[in-house]
């Protein structure tokens, strides 16, 4: 064992554990995920800056980490909390084990910890900031903790994202080039890129802080709105930028990106109590009454009694009714709260990159 750490939380609850990978204090608003695997992907998830990450499946680390599985160029949640962390990987796979990869990115962890009695006053009490420690005593850290920012006063996609542009994979030299993407960068993940590279698409990658009519001199076909972290609220720019790109251009929304549509139309966004993150949350798609088990990061959601300007509800999350997905009645715009592209979790709503191509398949057909 490591050690000796602990986690404060800004109710003063304290929860006893042991230090692993590095060893420095950390904060951040606690979240926790409910998947069964795909610790690494989360990891590198840009939806988690600012976030101390608790995995609820009480072991962690077993298959070690791979080159295969980053979703970013690095770690980006601020810390780690697990009921028990695997030292030694099994896994042909495997490049190193947890706690190494932590440590290379300096990212504490803490295990040990009874992350089912920390879920449950998450649950109860809702999302709270804490504090991740094996320097300092319980008083000291909730003495710290009352003056540190809180996570929603920060703009955390500035810190994400990046800036510069980018080609994902293929080139324009590919003579099977299919159609030319652009993704808007506010906390990419890379499967957005990978499947729509493996569906044929020339995808270019633009900083969310690039002007609209630079966006539109590169030719897309289509634009996508990537998922990333943060509170709406806080990104006014990125806001005016999609309103103008959603009168020019087809738009597909994911996470953040969802969001984003939803206020570019007018429509307010809220905190949800202790968000939705996992790998088995069920939708309804309202047209042709399917449900679909879905991935999800996000700690917000779009308010249905505010929605204007053409925008429709399309999907509902079945457990708590919220906004799963919204499209323009007449614009050829369309968005997702959840994560079509997984990693981790269900590949189930793929298609949805298929439907968004057909979409603009379309709309070229009618100019």
């Amino acid at each position: 064992m490591g050690k000796r750490a602990l986690l404060t939380l800004e109710d003063g609850s304290i929860y006893e554990g042991y230090s692993f990978g590095a060893k420095d204090t950390t904060y951040g608003e606690v979240v926790f995920n409910t998947s069964m695997s795909g610790y690494q992907e989360m990891l590198t998830d840009p939806s988690y800056a600012g976030q101390i990450l608790v995995l609820t499946y009480p072991l962690i680390g077993n298959y070690g980490v791979n080159d295969s599985y980053f979703e970013s160029k690095q770690v980006q949640v601020r810390g780690l909390v697990v009921r028990e962390h695997c030292p030694v990987p099994s896994h042909w796979q495997s490049t190193g084990s947890l706690s190494e990869f932590l440590q290379t990115n300096g990212v504490p962890g803490i295990s040990g910890v009874d992350s089912r009695a920390l879920t449950r006053r998450l649950r109860s009490t809702g999302v709270m900031m804490g504090i991740m420690t094996s320097e300092m005593t319980p008083e000291e850290t909730l003495q710290e903790l009352k003056g540190l920012p809180r996570y929603d006063s920060t703009d955390f996609v500035k810190q994400v994202a990046i800036d510069k542009k980018y080609q994902w994979g293929l080139t324009s030299d590919d003579a099977a080039l299919l159609h030319h993407i652009v993704i808007v960068d506010m906390g990419l993940k890379y499967n957005i890129a990978r499947i729509l590279t493996q569906l044929g698409c020339l995808v270019t990658v633009v900083p969310c802080t690039m002007a609209v009519e630079d966006i539109l001199n590169l030719k897309p076909d289509g634009i996508v709105l990537s998922p990333g972290p943060g509170d709406p609220a806080l990104l006014d720019y990125i806001t005016k930028t999609v309103r103008k790109l959603a009168q020019r251009k087809p738009v597909m929304g994911i996470c953040l990106g969802h969001q984003m549509i939803g206020t570019a139309f007018g429509a307010r966004t809220f905190k949800l109590k202790f968000g939705h993150r996992g790998g088995n949350h069920p939708v309804r798609d309202l047209a042709s009454g399917r449900v679909y088990i879905t991935t999800q990061n996000h700690g917000y959601a779009v308010d249905a009694d505010n929605l204007k300007g053409g925008l429709e509800v399309s999907q509902i999350n079945l457990n708590d009714g919220t906004v799963e997905g919204l499209r323009h009645r007449e614009l050829p715009v369309i968005s997702i709260q959840y994560h079509s592209e997984g990693s981790p979790g269900p590949q189930d709503n793929v298609h949805l990159f298929d439907r968004f191509l057909e979409i603009i398949k379309e709309r070229s057909t009618i100019v």
